[in-house]
């Protein structure tokens, strides 16, 4: 009889201490950092749930591919390799690599967006949303609308409003706007998934304005795992078939190799458009370097390769899902408000329902994080005013839509008893919630501000 504990597809090789600081260390720590959790040092945490982003353990047969790396500056056997990869499952004409997702979307936007112009999506992640407004564009979310409401149950919140881009198609007028863009899944909005039902949707509005389609596609495996489990049509198909179609709809991605290419570091750009390609190659010899490496070693290069083919692996795949519902599950049983369905990489604690008291020009998300990693050393992030807010100069800042603390657990590498571990810190912070108060930003930066901004507490 199949057991109905879902356990860790694979035997842990390699161990690396996990430090234990005490709660004053912890408290000074706080202070240091100007209750930024961005600056603790590592060694302050003791279940790091900051990102998912190029933190996860990877395997034997990624380090073994490492130690084939071609260092070749020019034609290097590593690109290749890791250029049939990306093909091999996208289908895109063009693979640039970068040294991480942030680059490769500086350059696309460098090349195709010009200021002024609007670029849908459903939901801009940070970074996607920074480099976007960069280049004097707007970055525009238009989500579904139950995508706002943590509490609603939906198979694919995540997906984008297709009335909504129509409209902002007709009224902002084709010519501002360079791309369509789908993140999948949507990290902003709680990693819920995409459809593909969405997904050919919104293609066919791109193909009626003739617009191109791109995927921010950091966790494109994720995506159409959820895919397999929840939408009519997929059950037989497997989740590198399902993944072939959802590009197939596309003009190009954009791709941290650090989230869904299961490696520490890396990305890239692919593109079906020429000239595109042809610009963005020019661009990332002047910024990344050559365009065989773009920035990576070439052991990266082969991770990179390893890890595209390991993370379509239906048992990594149920685990990875089936460990964040683990987590979700056990906090939600709690009384804790999250973003319901539990996400693919991610359980999003709704921080507004959680702190009613605390306004959000107060950054309740933050206050919930800082919280956290005091009464547990749990570091999480937040998703909320601090990182999506408007700054106002003559008032409070304009919220974000949601006030959210994501705790983005890392692949393959914490077992059972650290995610016990962690509902445990969230239940007993969830028990005093009323005890929280507010915080101000001392310091701050005029993008990306959440990296680098310092607070001070309210009323503490």
């Amino acid at each position: 009889m199949e057991s109905h504990t879902i356990i860790e597809p694979f035997r842990i090789h390699t161990v690396q201490a996990i430090d234990l600081p005490t709660a004053e260390q912890r408290e000074a720590a706080l202070i240091r950092s100007g209750y930024n959790l961005f600056g603790l040092h590592a060694d302050e945490v003791i279940i790091d749930l900051l990102t998912d982003s190029g933190t996860g353990a990877m395997s034997a047969d990624q380090w073994a591919g490492m130690m084939r790396g071609d260092e070749s500056y020019a034609g290097s056997r590593s690109f290749f390799k890791f250029e049939s990869a990306v093909k091999g499952i996208t289908g895109f004409e063009h693979v640039i690599p970068t040294h991480q997702g942030r680059a490769a979307e500086k350059i696309l936007f460098s090349v195709a967006v010009s200021e002024g112009d609007v670029v849908p999506n459903n939901t801009h992640f940070d970074t996607t949303r920074a480099n976007v407004e960069y280049q004097g564009a707007e970055a525009r979310d238009l989500v579904i609308a139950e995508g706002h409401d943590p509490s609603a149950i939906l198979p694919f919140k995540g997906n984008m409003d297709v009335a909504a881009l129509r409209a902002t198609i007709n009224d902002v007028g084709v010519d501002r706007i360079p791309m369509v863009m789908i993140t999948i899944t949507n990290n902003s909005g709680g990693g819920q998934p995409v459809s593909m039902a969405n997904v050919r949707a919104v293609r066919e509005v791109c193909d009626e304005f003739g617009l191109p389609l791109i995927f921010d596609a950091c966790r494109f495996a994720e995506n159409a795992w959820f895919i397999k489990l929840r939408e009519d049509g997929y059950a037989d198909k497997t989740p590198k078939e399902i993944a072939q179609e959802m590009f197939s709809y596309g003009d190009g991605a954009t791709m941290s190799a650090k989230k869904d290419g299961l490696a520490n570091i890396g990305g890239f750009l692919a593109l079906n458009n020429n000239e595109w390609a042809v610009n963005a190659r020019n661009l990332l010899i002047l910024t990344e370097g050559f365009p065989t490496y773009g920035g990576l070693a070439g052991y990266d290069l082969e991770a990179i390769a390893v890890g595209l083919e390991e993370v379509l692996d239906e048992n990594y795949l149920r685990y990875r899902i089936r460990s964040t519902e683990y987590l979700a599950d056990k906090v939600n049983e709690a009384g804790v408000p999250i973003v319901l369905p539990a996400g693919g990489h991610a359980v999003y604690i709704d921080a507004a329902s959680l702190l009613p008291h605390i306004p959000s020009h107060q950054y309740p998300a933050q206050s919930l994080a800082i919280e956290l990693y005091r009464t547990g050393g749990v570091r999480g992030v937040e998703i909320g005013t601090v990182m999506f807010g408007k700054v106002n100069p003559n008032g409070p800042d304009a919220p974000a839509a949601m006030e959210l603390v994501r705790l983005a657990i890392p692949r393959r590498m914490y077992t059972q008893s650290h995610i016990d571990y962690t509902a445990e810190v969230v239940i007993d912070v969830a028990h005093r919630a009323t005890s929280l108060h507010g915080y101000r930003i001392t310091e701050q930066a005029p993008w990306l501000r959440h990296f680098t901004c310092r607070f001070e507490p309210i009323n503490a």
